[in-house]
């Protein structure tokens, strides 16, 4: 078995470069985070790998500036797994493709079963991966060998899976395609954060009134603060479950919080006073949310359509079978070639007057890239047509 040595000093750090930057060809990336244990997303290790250079692990918070590495490999293509996931951990650390290549999203687009990085090496290599240590807690020092060689293997393969699959997307002329997908990712402005993040709270449905989900906010609030300041996961502090348990409950005095027997978790007790005010702060707060988020620009779920808006309904359910056909023709999931929300959007609102070419700007301003356009647009537009021309048949009514 290969001893792996994970690089911390500069001296190592610069010889990783010089040898990386000495390699041919692409240069495969990956990312170990600790997500489910620290509150960051940051990256706790670093694997590269290239032709010629072998492969490398960086302990970014050891080494701190990457300026050199970004130097020596940013201009080459880089090769990753699911690169929306890693980019922005990557970003945090100064590195940056130019442009890239994403085996999980080109696998997607070829329609392979199976997307999982060692599913994707199995079906393109024949080498089965043992993935034992994904779910680990990588800001773990010093790292276990085990896990060492789990990591290096996540990039070792990654040039030959990306060559097979280059091959398989010439075979069904889809190249084009792949690579306004993987500009798209590199080019995807991240989302802004959620205007009422606490809403998430899981099992918050069971909380009944304002006042009570104004406590809800001010104790979720006081779990991300304090999960920040930690850099702890909020769920290994106090699980959602047990915050929803304590507001349900309803206690009246901090003892009676810490009689709450589901209320639980590492950090249920010994911070009993920053939740008991929590609990007083929201008790005491002039704006109360409203029971239900308010909307922003969405659109209603399309189980609600028929009644509020009919002929949208009846767009979206002539419209959406011939979207999975094309998709089907194509041999791709039907959300790669076009996701859902893009398509309820035209349908509740399409564009006037109609035609393949409005539906095109309409769904290129929605984010939606030109291949998914050429090969939507039309069958949209006519779709459309046909459900005014014959539409769905409205549901029986309950006898």
């Amino acid at each position: 078995m290969t001893e792996y040595t994970v690089i911390t000093d500069a001296a190592g750090f610069a010889d990783a470069v010089a040898s990386l930057s000495a390699g041919t060809g692409p240069v495969a990336v990956d990312v170990e985070r600790a997500s489910g244990f620290r509150y960051s997303q940051r990256a706790y290790l670093v694997q590269v790998f290239r032709r010629g250079s072998g492969v490398f692990l960086f302990d970014p918070p050891a080494v701190g500036d990457f300026t050199a590495l970004q130097a020596a490999i940013g201009s080459i293509e880089w090769v990753l797994h699911a690169a929306s996931q890693d980019l922005p951990s990557l970003r945090e650390l100064g590195l940056e493709p130019a442009t890239m290549f994403d085996t999980e999203l080109a696998a997607r687009l070829l329609g392979h079963a199976r997307v999982g990085l060692g599913a994707v090496v199995e079906d393109t290599l024949g080498i089965t991966l043992a993935k034992a240590h994904s779910a680990s807690d990588w800001s773990t020092r010093p790292l276990p060998q085990s896990w060492l060689e789990y990591a290096a293997l996540d990039v070792e393969y990654l040039i030959d899976v990306r060559d097979a699959l280059v091959a398989e997307l010439a075979e069904q002329d889809k190249t084009e395609f792949a690579a306004e997908e993987f500009r798209a990712v590199l080019d995807r402005i991240p989302k802004p954060a959620r205007e009422e993040p606490w809403r998430r709270l899981s099992g918050l449905h069971t909380v009944r009134g304002r006042r009570a989900l104004a406590v809800a906010r001010a104790l979720w609030t006081a779990r991300e603060d304090f999960a920040r300041e930690q850099d702890v996961s909020p769920g290994r502090l106090v699980p959602d479950r047990a915050l929803v348990a304590a507001l349900i409950a309803d206690p009246k005095s901090k003892q009676e919080l810490a009689q709450v027997k589901d209320f639980t978790g590492r950090a249920s007790r010994t911070q009993l006073d920053r939740w008991w005010a929590a609990f007083e702060a929201g008790r005491a707060d002039p704006e109360l949310p409203l029971e239900r988020a308010t909307g922003g620009d969405s659109i209603p779920p399309a189980r609600a359509w028929p009644d509020r808006n009919p002929e949208a309904d009846a767009r979206l359910k002539v419209a959406r079978p011939v979207v999975e056909a094309r998709a089907e023709e194509l041999a791709m999931p039907t959300e790669n070639l076009l996701t859902p929300e893009l398509l309820r959007r035209v349908a509740w609102a399409p564009p006037e007057p109609l035609s393949a070419a409005s539906v095109g700007e309409m769904l290129a301003e929605l984010g939606a890239r030109p291949w998914q356009i050429a090969q939507t647009a039309q069958l949209i537009a006519d779709a459309f047509v046909q459900s005014v021309q014959s539409p769905a048949p409205a549901p029986e009514s309950a006898s």
